[in-house]
């Protein structure tokens, strides 16, 4: 029997397992009900984070373009 860590599962769950450990690790979600349910963990943490989305600030925007713009007074200046 296998051991397999949260990073496993986190593989298996983004296909990024072998085609062996995507099979033992199937058959190990049938009979151990802990890997199981750390294993339904990560796909409600994959599904909200799938929600998720990230904008910056405006100011955050303002303050790199005043800063090329800036960069590019210098570089015309030199």
């Amino acid at each position: 029997m296998h051991s397999f860590t949260p990073e496993d599962l986190i593989q298996y769950v983004y296909n990024e397992t072998s085609t062996q450990k995507s099979a033992a690790i199937r058959g190990a979600l049938e009979t151990d009900w802990k890997l199981r349910e750390k294993y339904e963990e990560i796909i409600s943490a994959q599904q909200a984070l799938e929600k998720v989305t990230f904008s910056p600030r405006k100011k955050a925007i303002d303050n790199i373009l005043a800063y090329a713009e800036k960069s590019l007074a210098h570089a015309t200046e030199v």
